[in-house]
């Protein structure tokens, strides 16, 4: 007599349904990394592509900025020149306005067009990211064009005019401070670009907890050697040796650093996901 066995009987060498449903995300994952990877050409192109889009999004704002112009020069020139006597600068090269005008709108146009320009730099890291860290895009997005305009303003209204009176505070009887627009705007965009970066540290941060290698408890170790990180950069990026102008610098950094942490903190990724 031949003994059949029930139906509904599993075998001990069959996986369960739990073990099928793990090998299947496993695979999953696989196949994900797997289309991931991606050769170096076709990194290049990659590359080329992201690097088109963010500069015609750029061109599309400096179009749009440059009828602009005149109220461009007066909300940054304006609040300058009361430490400018007569109230005006000077230009000795007869384009030299004229050019002024055109990278004003060019620096209105980048800040109109960050964040196109921030997604493109998430969308060339994506494909190296799991399904369940690509929906991070619209934070990293966010967060990236929040902070720099945040660090834009922060030079605008505080740091740059700070720098300016104490360059101009060295008139006297024997010399003038009679400013060439060229110069001072130079400085102008070198400052606000270099606070728009600085002030990615929290964006940074977050990408990284997201990829595992930032944690909070890291960075709460290395604090103090932070702080003296943030105040080198600071001294490279102040335009004078002034300690106050470096420390005015150095403070929101040291700030946005204690943000990083809870940014970590709160996007870091879950030991489950590690």
């Amino acid at each position: 007599m031949t003994l059949v066995p029930f139906p509904s009987a599993q075998s001990p060498l069959e996986p369960s349904p739990d073990d099928r449903d793990r090998h299947r995300v496993a695979e999953d994952e696989e196949t994900e990394a797997a289309g991931g990877k991606m050769s170096f050409l076709e990194h290049l192109d990659e590359l080329r592509k992201r690097l088109i889009i963010s500069i015609a999004s750029i061109v599309i704002g400096f179009l749009i900025a440059f009828p602009f112009g005149q109220r461009l020069w007066a909300f940054v020139l304006v609040p300058l020149t009361a430490a400018v006597p007569g109230g005006a600068f000077i230009f000795t090269d007869p384009a030299e306005a004229f050019m002024l005008l055109i990278k004003t709108a060019a620096l209105a146009g980048l800040i109109l067009a960050s964040p196109v320009v921030l997604l493109q730099v998430w969308l060339f890291v994506a494909p190296g990211l799991y399904a369940h860290e690509k929906k991070f895009a619209v934070p990293f997005v966010l967060f990236a064009t929040t902070f720099f305009v945040s660090g834009a303003a922060f030079s605008h209204y505080i740091l740059f005019p700070w720098a300016w009176r104490f360059f101009a505070s060295f008139g006297n009887e024997y010399l003038q401070f009679l400013p060439r627009i060229g110069p001072a705007f130079a400085m102008y965009v070198r400052l606000l670009l270099a606070c728009g970066l600085v002030f990615q540290l929290p964006t940074v941060v977050f990408f990284l907890a997201r990829i595992g290698l930032a944690t909070p408890g890291f960075l709460i170790r290395n604090t103090k050697y932070a702080i003296l990180i943030i105040f080198i950069v600071a001294a490279i990026l102040t335009p004078d040796a002034n300690p106050v102008t470096q420390t005015m610098m150095a403070a929101p950094m040291i700030a946005l650093y204690g943000l990083s942490i809870l940014i970590a903190w709160a996007f870091g990724r879950a030991p489950r996901e590690r």
